[in-house]
């Protein structure tokens, strides 16, 4: 799909609500028909804010979705305290409760909300139906061959903190790192699509609260994976991997689905780390063949 083909359609009602004392953001996506889906609640990834899973929002026009911006990214604001996956993953629950979400939710995460929403899934199984994971983090960043890249990703986190603050703030929003990042994980070559990706991550890459919030939550991101509590996810759970995915391999994918009580999992061809903008529609998809087999 080129990127004069790329329409966002639906408009949402942008809800407040207050966590740890701190006012946080959410996109509430009103379902197109009455046909009775269950509502979705979506987590996205690292650096991202609601705007990364907007495609797949789209392509999911039965349910009632709804998108809350991390604290800390996008117009959330910081928590007291450190951003990991804890804290993280508190906020689910507190936004599950604050935005009257019922144990019918279908809770889903991409990449680094994949990891969040796991362990939330672990902790608190009562909360939701479904669990559904898009590009999941099924192995730790520090280990095998990708290890030596998240370490140098982890120093240039450290030296942005440690910088003064202005210094630190431009190295963390250099356009120069958010384009070569966004080259590394887009595998398109449509060449519209590219240039909108790049586009997207360019406009939402750098829209956080302070340095701190990306450390923390990078530090998080490379340390904890869904492996890590996916023999305690009682719920059925859908993995939608990518065979290019450069976080996290083919025989990870399958291991991790081996690990997990009751999980389906699907590899899409031809993509990577961004099936949410590159595949929404065939993420999609798979989405609702689950749901409609467990909600009849």
């Amino acid at each position: 799909m080129s990127a004069s083909a790329v329409t966002l359609a639906r408009t949402a009602v942008v809800r407040s609500f207050t966590v740890a004392g701190t006012e946080q953001f959410c996109w509430d996506f009103s379902p197109l028909d009455d046909a009775g889906a269950p509502p979705v609640l979506m987590v996205h990834g690292f650096r991202g804010d609601h705007h990364g899973l907007l495609r797949i929002v789209e392509s999911l026009p039965r349910h009632r979705v709804l998108v809350p911006d991390l604290p800390g990214f996008g117009i959330g604001s910081a928590l007291p305290g450190r951003h990991d996956v804890p804290a993280y993953a508190s906020f689910v629950r507190e936004a599950l409760a604050a935005l009257d979400l019922g144990p019918d939710t279908v809770l889903l995460g991409h990449s680094f909300g994949s990891i969040i929403s796991s362990h939330l899934a672990a902790q608190s199984p009562e909360l939701i139906s479904e669990l559904v994971l898009v590009n999941p983090i099924c192995e730790p960043a520090l280990e095998g061959p990708k290890g030596i890249t998240s370490k140098a990703a982890e120093l240039y986190y450290r030296a942005s903190a440690a910088l003064p603050e202005r210094p630190g703030m431009a190295l963390l929003r250099s356009p120069l790192i958010v384009r070569g990042m966004s080259i590394m994980m887009a595998k398109t070559r449509d060449p519209g699509l590219r240039r909108w990706i790049h586009g997207q991550h360019d406009a939402y890459f750098s829209a956080f609260a302070n340095r701190a919030v990306v450390l923390d939550a990078f530090r998080a991101s490379i340390s904890t994976t869904v492996r890590d509590v996916a023999a305690q996810l009682a719920m059925p759970v859908l993995l939608i991997a990518a065979e290019q995915d450069d976080l996290g391999s083919v025989k990870g994918q399958r291991k991790l689905a081996a690990m997990i009580p009751d999980a389906e999992l699907h590899i899409l061809p031809g993509v990577g780390h961004l099936v949410h903008y590159e595949k929404p529609a065939e993420a999609a998809a798979i989405i609702e063949d689950f749901l409609s087999r467990r909600h009849t």
